[in-house]
């Protein structure tokens, strides 16, 4: 047994597939063969996202994979709402194993619609890698993980922008959506924020100053 696991390790498998869980801003999260293991990365985007949900509050968790965000948000502020959806049914069943209101939707599809309007978090780890750039990845990355989970198009913010501009249906006045992304987009983004009426624009960064993500308030209608 303890040979083949190894033997499955040396294939460049996940070790969260191998073991089933991976931790995560300190909670043990479910993941199954196929779902996309979150990263440490992601933690700054989900604490910060926490921090913003208030008790009582709702949050929606889009591309949720296992459920990892919307799982720490639900353990930050049991008192709220926190659903989430995915496109993948191998997700949204792992995300409902890690205790999380997960429902089959692309985007904001399947979002119940009593949250529209009353939404004070919006929290998105999409795909956001260019497609040029999708070779540069680790070797083992797509060889084991789904590009869908990857591939945001030709500058990496063909979701990033959908997000953006479904959000505010949902969002209260002066909610607020956290993006995940990388390189220049915020730049590349700016733009559409504005278009879109968004402010109090903010980057999100860890210890060593990289970026994480990047949040953006809806406006006080």
């Amino acid at each position: 047994m303890l040979e083949e696991l190894v033997s499955r390790r040396l294939t460049g498998e996940p070790l969260a597939w191998i073991t089933g869980a991976t931790e995560f801003c300190g909670l043990q999260i479910a993941v199954d063969p196929g779902v996309y293991v979150p990263r440490w990365h992601t933690e700054r985007l989900a604490e910060r996202a926490a921090e913003l949900l208030p008790d009582g509050g709702a949050a929606i968790d889009v591309c949720t994979g296992s459920g990892a965000v919307a799982a720490v948000l639900q353990a930050r502020r049991p008192a709220a709402r926190v659903m989430a959806t995915d496109l993948d049914e191998a997700s949204v069943a792992c995300a409902r194993r890690n205790g999380v209101e997960a429902y089959l939707g692309d985007l904001f599809g399947a979002v119940p619609a009593e949250l529209a309007g009353r939404t004070f978090v919006i929290v998105a780890v999409p795909p956001y890698v260019p497609t040029r750039e999708l070779p540069l990845l680790q070797r083992d990355t797509l060889t084991f993980e789904s590009p869908t989970a990857y591939d945001g198009g030709p500058d990496g913010t063909d979701v990033l922008r959908r997000v953006l501009a479904e959000s505010p249906r949902f969002l209260r006045p002066g909610g607020t959506v956290l993006l995940e992304l990388g390189g220049r987009q915020p730049d590349v983004l700016e733009p559409e924020l504005g278009r879109l009426g968004y402010t109090g624009i903010r980057l999100i960064t860890d210890e060593d100053g990289q970026l994480r993500g990047l949040e953006a308030r809806s406006s006080s209608r």
